[in-house]
């Protein structure tokens, strides 16, 4: 029998946090393997996890291809830009977010090679426990056993199912689907306002789709900032018609052979039907935690499936770590990539942690929305003393010359210390711009700060300046 290979680091799972994780353990000279189970559409190995293969990075393409699209039907007249007899590939399109997606996970395997990262491909769970963790790696009919001093479970989220539209991704599609049709629909359904419901809508509405998204919740992303979603649902449901229907209850979904037929009913109790030729389930996702050999080891998780951590990531079990969507905290590549270095610089011996209040959040539609901390109906449930300053983008210079002046920037600062408390963005770039405010929340700034730094003009960051100097009702341009 082979003997073992003993490492000082495994990490289970290669998305944004465990290939992060993985990397910086190495880069700090543990001898470190990373484990996963991910396999593209071609069967073959794929790192990078859903991010990367279906979730972040080819969602952005197919943002991209479609807005560029929108662009020259709707915006490029006003330029003085004459086209005659636009037309679009999908096919082409579908063929550049994949090439995209091989370019980053392919990768990760060269970063793993420069790094000196071992990577095995397979299913990894534990096994059993003493002065090490036993990992088994199972692919296919293919098992092999590792030892490892530390591990660090990186296994990510899945899919929220809804029960009674059990996901084929051919007429009931996930976001794996949504990311891949071999036509636009005509009539698409979207179950779920959230995020991916959002982005995933635009993209076919853009291409054609009559578009209708369904939403439980009796308002519209109450996570954001209540003036933001209220400036969001104008754009999305007024000038793109979108047409978001809030507080629905879906009481069938129905497949056919050419159709979904989705019965619910309205905000105000009235049954309706719709038939859609596609229908995109997006209600949230759940932690991947199964077949981890949880109950071997004595792993504990709570009773939604998320692995029970402290506030440096530690499991119950000594030297056991978790990270990113299968614990507390927003489901975000970020938030993973972070917690998956700070694991890895506290293996070493470092002293290392994530600031939980101050990840930023993105919704790539057209407009962007960002922001990052505290909204204003947070502040003012939690009683806390706050100024507001807002600055829209139609007063932007920059934002003119693009042609993109819907939405704001908006501030909210400590009545009593100015310390900025949360920033909110919808408008042009908005995941760009929300970096100053992590920025500066993260040093402890005050809006004072910001209004006292000079900001380049024209840009869409004198937007945040502005915004800044709003908070003592002292803004220059409006």
């Amino acid at each position: 029998m082979a003997e073992t290979t003993t490492y000082d680091v495994a990490v289970i799972g290669a998305g944004p946090g465990g290939y992060t994780a993985a990397i910086r353990a190495a880069q700090l000279g543990l001898k470190t393997v990373c484990i996963d189970d991910f396999k593209n559409v071609k069967g073959k190995p794929s790192l990078g996890g859903t991010c990367l293969n279906v979730g972040c990075i080819p969602s952005k393409a197919l943002l991209e291809s479609s807005e560029d699209y929108e662009r020259v039907l709707h915006k490029f007249s006003e330029h003085g830009i004459k086209v005659e007899g636009v037309s679009f590939d999908l096919a082409t399109m579908i063929a550049r977010k994949d090439k995209i997606v091989d370019n980053f996970t392919s990768g990760i395997g060269v970063l793993f090679r420069k790094n000196r990262v071992a990577s095995l491909p397979g299913r990894g769970r534990f096994v059993a426990a003493g002065e090490n963790y036993r990992i088994e790696v199972k692919d296919g009919d293919n098992t092999q056993v590792i030892d490892a001093r530390n591990v660090i479970i990186a296994t990510g989220s899945a899919a929220r199912p809804l029960p009674g539209a059990p996901v084929d991704n051919d007429r009931i599609v996930d976001n794996v689907g949504a990311l891949s049709f071999a036509e636009v629909p005509k009539r698409l359904g979207v179950i779920g306002a959230g995020v991916i419901g959002l982005e995933m809508g635009s993209v076919w509405k853009r291409l054609g789709s009559d578009v209708n998204i369904l939403e439980a919740l009796p308002s519209f992303l109450p996570a954001a900032d209540e003036q933001v979603s209220k400036e969001a649902f104008r754009v999305f449901n007024g000038t793109q018609d979108l047409k978001i229907y809030t507080g629905v209850n879906i009481t069938s979904v129905k497949t056919g052979p050419k159709s979904v037929t989705v019965t619910y009913t309205d905000n105000e109790g009235a049954t309706k039907r719709a038939d859609y030729d596609k229908l995109i389930v997006a209600i949230g996702r759940v932690p991947n935690s199964g077949d981890l050999g949880a109950e071997t080891v004595g792993l504990k998780l709570d009773e939604r499936g998320f692995i029970e951590i402290d506030g440096r990531n530690r499991t119950n079990l000594p030297n056991v770590f978790a990270i990113g969507d299968v614990v507390r905290g927003p489901m975000l590549a970020h938030k993973s990539s972070e917690e998956g270095v700070a694991v890895a610089e506290t293996i070493a011996g470092q002293d290392s942690h994530v600031n939980l209040d101050t990840i930023p959040w993105v919704i790539y539609t057209s407009p962007e929305i960002a922001w990052v901390g505290k909204t204003e109906q947070q502040l003012k449930a939690e009683g806390v003393q706050y100024r507001a300053g807002h600055f829209p983008f139609m007063v932007s210079g920059r934002a003119r010359a693009l042609g993109e002046t819907a939405g704001f920037v908006k501030m909210l600062a400590d009545a009593n210390t100015d310390r900025i408390l949360g920033v909110h963005i919808i408008g042009p770039y908005a995941s760009e711009l929300v970096a100053e405010a992590v920025l500066a929340m993260e040093f402890g700034a005050s809006s004072e700060d910001i209004a006292r730094i000079v900001h380049a003009h024209p840009t869409l960051s004198e937007a945040m300046h502005e915004a800044a100097l709003g908070v003592h009702k002292r803004t220059l341009n409006y």
